[in-house]
């Protein structure tokens, strides 16, 4: 799906964070969609570094890069040796997806140094190369706001949201000189999340959950705990639709119609032809959003952003997505640890 005409011939498209969720759907879409656009896709990639919480400190993983055929990069952006190397390249826009995305993640020093710090040097390199900046804001830093939640009426809660809003103030500075768009994602979930982990949409973990042969489990009251779930591809739109936005500014990316966690387990096991009976048990979580809904007047009114997926429609889209997920990397894991494996 083409989202804008092909004004991008001969022009360069950096992404950082490219073999990660977001950044490798974008890799793909403009390998796609705008063949003769130079895409230089910059990463760490994954080791086996884990945080206190025992998630991975990056999810970078090469095979959401398969198929890709542009340039690749292994770099880390808090390293300004690594940035250096995207000096020689002619930049037209910045895709900056890169990021400490872990919500979880309580080290305060290392949130702030990959999420702002970096920002602040990639920011110098896109004015140096008088280069358009996209970068991933997040719903994050909202926090315990009331909904519909709307840009200028943040309270984080966390130090990934404050690090978020921080970026989206440093951002204004910078607008002066070149143009920067901000985009709040929401609950995101599609193609290429898997390599998350845990952090993976509960889409993905119901639905592997569920073919796993397992009934959904979900806290009670699941049916009053609504977020506002946003598939993929109305990601992408929007952050190709900012190519063409007049002016800077931070955005929110959601569907505005929030939907309970029951409605993704009963809709799942609709589209997997299951009945089992949903399991309930108590949250853990002293702070939780019980409530999201994004304001996006100013996207739809800004960008000429209109979500396409509900979430019947995402879900559908992506189930042959989970279904492959679960008999490439989960079932052949199940049946080496089968008892009966000879």
């Amino acid at each position: 799906m083409r989202y804008i005409k092909d004004e991008l011939k001969g022009k360069s498209v950096l992404i950082t964070g490219a073999a990660g969720f977001i950044g490798s759907n974008l890799a793909f879409y403009f390998q796609e969609n705008h063949p003769d656009t130079r895409v230089i896709a910059f990463d760490i990639f994954r080791n086996n570094e884990r945080f206190s919480n025992g998630n991975l400190k990056s999810f970078g993983h090469f095979k959401n890069l398969i198929g890709f055929k542009g340039e690749i990069i292994c770099g880390d952006i808090t390293k300004k040796e690594d940035l250096a190397r995207l000096e020689d390249y002619d930049i037209d826009y910045i895709f900056h997806e890169a990021a400490i995305s872990d919500t979880t993640v309580l080290d305060q020093e290392i949130m702030v140094r990959t999420n702002v710090n970096a920002f602040v040097d990639l920011l110098e390199l896109a004015r140096k190369k008088r280069a358009r900046m996209i970068y991933a804001s997040s719903g994050a830093t909202y926090g315990d706001a009331p909904s519909p939640q709307t840009v200028g009426f943040e309270r984080a809660q966390n130090v990934y949201g404050f690090s978020k809003l921080t970026m989206d103030n440093i951002a204004r500075n910078y607008a002066y000189d070149i143009p920067i768009i901000g985009l709040r994602y929401f609950n995101v979930y599609g193609d290429r999340e898997y390599f998350k982990e845990k952090t993976a949409s509960m889409i993905l973990q119901l639905g592997l959950q569920i073919l796993s042969g397992e009934a959904p489990r979900l806290f009670f009251n699941s049916d009053k705990i609504l977020r506002d779930f946003i598939y993929i591809e109305d990601v992408i739109q929007a952050n190709i639709l900012s190519l063409n936005a007049k002016k800077s500014g931070v955005y929110n990316v959601g569907t505005a119609t929030p939907r309970s966690f029951q409605d993704i387990a009963d809709i799942l096991q609709q589209e997997l032809g299951t009945k089992y009976k949903t399991q309930y048990f108590a949250n853990p979580h002293r702070a939780y959003q019980t409530h999201t809904q994004a304001d996006i007047a100013s996207t739809r009114e800004e960008l000429g952003y209109s979500p396409k997926f509900s979430l019947e429609d995402g879900i559908k889209a992506y189930v042959p997505e989970i279904k492959r997920i679960y008999e490439v990397e989960i079932e052949p894991y199940l049946l080496s640890k089968s008892p009966l494996k000879s």
